[in-house]
């Protein structure tokens, strides 16, 4: 099927639902602001990891179809525009505060992770706390900058064209998404006469230590990634409060703490710090709705935390959506 589409905004929401549209044939344009990355997916921690496996919704069941779905969509991008994403699946390990919702997680993840598991393993060596890890074999990595690259190349092969630094896009003609993360919220916002959103501001490092073959490390406000560049990324502060938006002493804190975690990074230097305001929906999930006065055209954003994860499915969903005129959407996503 073929269509003209107009994405505003070249964030992950933004490039993956543009190019779930070009490879079924449509024509598709981007328009980006300043540039891409520009907003929260520039960021470093690249962290696919699932939700607990407990308590499930529909929500937790779309990110993991999106997390099973991330392998062959990110292969899909790097074979057709030349620049590796830096995916892996890679696994992650969380210290075990809990014995009994330990064992409720594994129990969860046996019932709700076809193919994929958690258990019970004891930490390598030199990580701190000592005593038993819980290993699961679903998380993944994604280099965040360039994956982005890696989409915007693959969009170019495929025929669309992609504009950086246009300003802001007030209007758009014909079938188009409004990807336009936080400052997205403040505009839709606006335009109700109510809040929809707000940003939260976060903050990431990025060390040179060569772990590569690892897998991920996760405590409690703690991302520990390391990627396949010879570099770990650490993140992230959440800060609904904040007076300046680029890195300041929280994101010491951070590193502090991913040290004291894993001793062998103490030495590692600090070669990236980064900052950037990320869209929180009112719902704390994903907002995928029609445009109020705007038929045909969607706001795609809130993806907050999980905007890398549950990408590949909604750039399906919203092709879906757009294209065939079909929706599986989910009702809580779909309020503004």
């Amino acid at each position: 099927m073929s269509s003209d589409v107009t994405v505003v905004g070249a964030g992950i929401f933004g490039l993956s639902c543009a190019w779930a549209m070009a490879r079924r044939g449509a024509r598709v344009q981007v328009l980006e602001a300043a540039a891409i990355g520009a907003g929260a997916s520039g960021g470093m921690v690249g962290a696919l990891a699932p939700h607990a496996p407990e308590n499930w919704t529909e929500t937790k069941q779309i990110q993991l179809e999106s997390l099973v779905a991330a392998e062959p969509f990110w292969a899909d991008v790097a074979a057709v525009g030349g620049i590796d994403p830096g995916y892996a699946r890679s696994g992650r390990l969380q210290p075990v505060t809990d014995p009994t919702r330990a064992a409720a997680l594994i129990a969860g993840a046996a019932r709700h992770w076809p193919g994929y598991s958690m258990t019970l393993v004891e930490g390598p060596a030199g990580l701190a706390p000592g005593g038993p890890w819980l290993r699961d074999d679903l998380t993944a990595r994604i280099a965040p900058r360039r994956a982005l690259a890696a989409l915007a190349a693959a969009l170019r092969a495929q025929g669309a064209t992609l504009t950086e630094g246009c300003g802001p896009v007030l209007a758009a003609d014909g079938p188009a998404i409004w990807a336009t993360g936080a400052p997205g919220l403040v505009a839709l916002g606006q335009a109700l006469g109510r809040a929809v959103g707000s940003g939260v501001k976060g903050q990431s490092a990025l060390l040179e230590f060569d772990a590569a073959t690892c897998p991920q490390i996760y405590a409690p406000g703690l991302h520990i990634v390391p990627h396949g560049d010879g570099t770990v990324a650490i993140g992230s502060t959440s800060e609904s409060a904040f007076t300046q938006p680029g890195p300041d002493a929280l994101l010491d804190d951070v590193i502090a703490r991913a040290r004291a975690l894993i001793p062998p990074l103490g030495a590692a230097p600090v070669i990236d710090r980064w900052a950037g305001i990320r869209p929180r929906a009112r719902s704390r999930g994903p907002l995928v709705a029609p445009w109020p006065d705007r038929p045909g055209q969607l706001i795609v954003n809130g993806g907050f935390k999980i905007g890398f994860g549950v990408a590949p499915w909604i750039a399906e969903a919203v092709a879906d959506l757009l294209l065939e005129g079909h929706s599986r959407i989910p009702p809580a996503w779909q309020v503004v």
